[in-house]
């Protein structure tokens, strides 16, 4: 039998992961650990932005995970 997550969890996950790809932002900006592809050298803006946008991901996710459990 299929079983299917439901939105509690998927939440969860959702908020846990952009939770991480945060913190990677922040660590990478914080050490200043360059990153490279091919002969392009990836700004730090671009990890300052990424930080932002997954935190916010993270925080809602985290959000509707608790809105859900009170419905």
């Amino acid at each position: 039998m299929e079983e299917h997550m439901n939105k509690h969890t998927y939440f969860l996950i959702s908020g846990l992961v952009f939770a991480i790809v945060a913190m990677v932002h922040l660590l990478r900006v914080i050490n200043q650990f360059p990153v490279v592809v091919g002969v392009w050298v990836i700004p730090m803006a671009v990890s300052v932005i990424g930080f932002i946008v997954a935190g916010i991901l993270s925080y809602c996710g985290f959000t509707l995970m608790c809105k859900e459990k009170r419905v």
